[in-house]
């Protein structure tokens, strides 16, 4: 399992409009092959900060399925323009200890 991670900072004063969006948007991540689940949390701290949490059964689903995908077209189409700056996404693999 790969666990991505995107902290998302958004335009001042866009929030409703943010999770709204957001709500619309979680049905195409969850739909697409490799999808496990997510979680989208606001920061308590920078009121314009969320962090997605998702869990794809391996990077590809991630990388090659969903960034390749017509479905993240209209991902990109709901959410992307409220990003500020774009948010940068990091993969990572549990380590067993």
């Amino acid at each position: 399992m790969i666990l991505e991670v995107a902290i998302l900072d958004i335009k001042p004063g866009q929030n409703k409009e943010f999770e709204t969006a957001f709500r619309k948007a979680q049905s195409i991540i969850s739909a697409m092959p490799g999808y496990i689940n997510h979680q989208f949390q606001k920061s308590l701290e920078k009121e314009n900060r969320y962090i997605l949490l998702v869990n794809w059964e391996k990077l590809s689903d991630h990388t090659e399925g969903f960034r390749k995908s017509p479905q993240y077209q209209d991902w990109k189409a709901l959410l992307h323009h409220f990003y500020d700056p774009f948010p940068e996404v990091e993969h990572y693999a549990l380590v067993e200890l």
